[in-house]
């Protein structure tokens, strides 16, 4: 026979502070899910490498956060945004898993923000452009990391105008990345006293740009703005060349070129493209460092969505051990009172909508002379600060901001 026996509270004040820091970890585990297209066509952008990349920001943070073990459990969402939810869904209620990262393809991202959300689990976007993700459709638990459509558009968008490509035509990727990659760029352009001559909307994803490149060719316009990602992008560079467009006078502007994609076309064809990212591998000693640890391990240097998914993990480890524990909303207010400074970010912050402020850089691709090699690809034209990169709160349409 078995009775209840009072506890003094100072005994239990003093169980609970020599308690495991385990103890306020759900499931004893700190579990990150990657999300990301393993084999689709923005495969080397995300793919592996961003798998890699939140295994070395474990290896560099330690084995344990706030007293747990720290787990990595990946998917391949096959850029459809009905598996991504219904995969996030089942690792979010299911499966234990505590924060997403990656989450590349806008489609996918807004679907996942709202699994995200309902769950009440953070979402960390470091794959996805949509600026959707910060404005009308933020979240509560939502950041956005690396890059969006509007400081694309703030970046490459004002300087071709700037450059005298005042007159536009867009090959728009049709779904809701590229629809806010043109929505946001020809705001740029109109504000800039550009104009824009038409608009076509292409398949995701196509091999054939032949009829949309030459629709482009016919409207006149100087710049041929390319609102697609990935294995687009590349096929309508390449395309672009073939059809001798660049040689007869109009220029291509990449709205959203990666590396990866700017590899995959080398020097020779990419010559000249001005791109706005939020990371280049050769920019400073640190890296350097994360892309030759990077390259070892995959075999390509990382891209900017790679950087991303490193410092947002990062980030989120700090965030878990100086809140003790995993429980969201603990860990969200830690992540917003801990500047971010890694090699990714310096003095990155984030803000009310979700929106992970940092700086954003103007690039151009090098000619052939210029490399000194085969990763050796851009020349900085320009830092762009993050309070100009991104778009002001004054003109968000994010609920959380209230009125």
């Amino acid at each position: 026979m078995f009775r209840r026996l009072p506890v003094p509270l100072a005994l239990v004040a003093a169980l609970a502070l020599t308690a495991p820091a385990s103890a306020q970890v759900s499931d004893g585990v700190v579990r990150v899910g990657v999300l990301a297209d393993m084999a689709g066509v923005y495969a080397d952008t995300s793919g592996q490498g961003s798998i890699e990349a939140a295994h070395m920001a474990i290896e560099d943070f330690g084995t344990t956060a706030a007293g747990a073990p720290i787990e990595v459990v990946y998917a391949d969402h096959q850029n459809k945004a009905d598996i991504a939810a219904t995969k996030a869904r089942e690792w979010l209620e299911v499966d234990g898993v505590d924060v997403l990262v990656d989450i590349i393809t806008s489609s996918v991202a807004l679907a996942v923000q709202e699994v995200a959300r309902q769950a009440h689990k953070p979402a960390l976007f470091s794959g996805p452009a949509t600026s959707r993700l910060t404005d009308a459709d933020c979240s509560p638990v939502g950041i956005h990391w690396a890059y969006d459509t509007y400081s694309l558009a703030v970046g490459t968008g004002r300087a071709v105008v700037r450059e005298g490509g005042d007159s536009w035509y867009f090959l728009t990727v049709d779904y809701a990345f590229g629809h806010s990659l043109e929505a946001d760029t020809i705001r740029v352009v109109e504000a800039e006293g550009g104009s824009v001559l038409g608009t076509v909307r292409t398949p995701f994803p196509t091999a054939d740009f032949s009829s949309f490149l030459l629709q482009a060719q016919a409207s006149g316009a100087k710049i041929i703005g390319l609102a697609n990602a990935g294995q687009d992008s590349v096929n309508s560079v390449k395309q672009a060349k073939e059809f001798g467009i660049t040689e007869m006078g109009q220029k291509l502007a990449g709205l959203l070129v990666f590396f990866s994609d700017a590899h995959a076309l080398g020097a020779e064809v990419a010559q000249g493209l001005m791109l706005t990212a939020g990371f280049y591998w050769d920019m400073d000693e640190g890296t350097r460092a994360f892309a030759k640890r990077f390259i070892e391990r995959v075999g390509a240097m990382p891209t900017m969505v790679h950087a991303g998914v490193y410092s947002s993990t990062l980030h989120y480890l700090r965030a878990v051990e100086a809140a003790g524990s995993d429980e969201t909303d603990a860990v969200l207010a830690k992540m917003k009172e801990i500047p971010i400074d890694d090699f990714f970010a310096k003095n990155g912050y984030i803000r009310a909508d979700g929106r992970m402020v940092h700086d954003m850089f103007l690039f151009r691709v090098k000619t052939p002379e210029q490399s000194t090699g085969e990763w050796d690809l851009y020349e900085l034209l320009r830092v762009i600060p993050g309070d100009e990169a991104f778009r002001p709160l004054s003109e968000s349409a994010c609920p959380l901001l209230g009125d």
